[in-house]
């Protein structure tokens, strides 16, 4: 047996933890350039402040995150969000349960399967009608958007009741023994999101199907309820974001989720989850969504960069990421 050959599996493990780890190293020295840039950065309320901040495009971005190891994307996220949030708000609005507590559960539901159907109509589209989802995914975004826009007849849908909108407030500001709620949400979605992934059959389809839809379906894949299904694991992933999202404005408007796609999008890939599919990590997409987060948060507290530039920054960071991935592809 040749060096070479001897060597190959030690190259492999090392550029595997490389893509593996690095989110996390890059999280780690942003943070530390936070702390030097401005001492409140570290402080304990403006930390849990990031990570309730992050939990709309973490939990966006892992469903996200299964949507592209298998090869799709969605653009309509963001749409997507709005939609719901208006529906769900509409629901708290009518007063059908007299309870307050009971009708915020119901309101949660009802937009649990609404996210639900949007990522079930998005996969289908995409699936039985054999059209790019790209493609399909930016018609659902004007769809999606121009409803919510037609609900709140161009303006914006808010909670009506005091008593609804107090209780309601407990899930973005409460917290259990010390822990916000949102970031209770942001582990528990990213530990189911793990387990599917990483640790069922489903997951490793998925993975299959990304890498090679043909030799998938060879053998005997289904990979068209395989790519559906995460597309409604999307929508879930969507509905989850709004229901912790609503209580922090109690509104909707046609200005609400602008640019989440971008956000979970780059969260992704700067996660270390191949856009082409195949590769998915779902810690590598939290620490992605912690770090835009982290940096938009540098930026308000240091003033060095206006903060209208969080978008042009955010855009910069997913081509850095992609010509990275391309950089350690090649290195293969």
């Amino acid at each position: 047996m040749t060096q070479a050959v001897r060597d190959a599996p030690v190259a492999a493990a090392r550029r595997f933890n490389l893509g593996a780890v690095a989110p996390f190293l890059a999280l780690a020295l942003i943070c530390a350039l936070g702390a030097t840039a401005n001492g409140r950065f570290l402080s304990f309320d403006n930390i849990t402040n990031v990570f309730a901040r992050s939990t709309f495009i973490a939990a966006i971005a892992v469903g996200e995150t299964l949507v592209i190891t298998a090869g799709g994307l969605d653009l309509s996220v963001g749409a997507m969000a709005a939609f719901v949030a208006g529906l769900e708000i509409l629901f708290l609005n009518s007063g059908l349960i007299d309870n307050p507590t009971l009708l915020i559960i119901a309101a949660m539901t009802l937009s649990l399967g609404v996210g639900a159907l949007c990522g079930l109509f998005n996969g289908l589209t995409s699936t039985i009608g054999k059209i790019e989802p790209f493609i399909v995914t930016l018609g659902t975004m004007g769809i999606f958007r121009s409803l919510l826009t037609w609900l709140a007849q161009g303006g914006s849908i808010t909670i009506r009741n005091n008593d609804v909108r107090a209780a309601y407030r407990q899930v973005y500001f409460g917290d259990l023994f010390g822990v916000p709620y949102p970031v209770l949400v942001i582990l528990g979605v990213a530990i189911v999101g793990a387990f599917i992934l990483y640790s069922t059959a489903y997951g490793r389809h998925v993975r299959a199907v990304g890498s090679n839809e043909d030799v998938a379906r060879y053998s005997g894949i289904n990979v068209a309820r395989v790519r559906t299904i995460t597309y409604v694991l999307q929508g879930l992933c969507v509905a989850i974001a709004v229901v912790v999202y609503v209580p922090r404005l109690s509104s909707a408007s046609a200005a609400t989720g602008l640019g989440w796609e971008l956000m979970a999008i780059t969260a992704v890939v700067v996660g270390g989850t191949r856009l082409k599919g195949g590769v998915g990590r779902v810690w590598g997409t939290i620490a992605g969504a912690l770090i835009l987060e982290v940096i938009g948060n540098i930026m308000l507290l240091s003033n060095l960069v206006s903060e209208y530039l969080i978008g042009a920054v955010q855009g910069a960071i997913i081509i850095i990421a992609m010509l990275a991935q391309r950089g350690l592809a090649r290195g293969r």
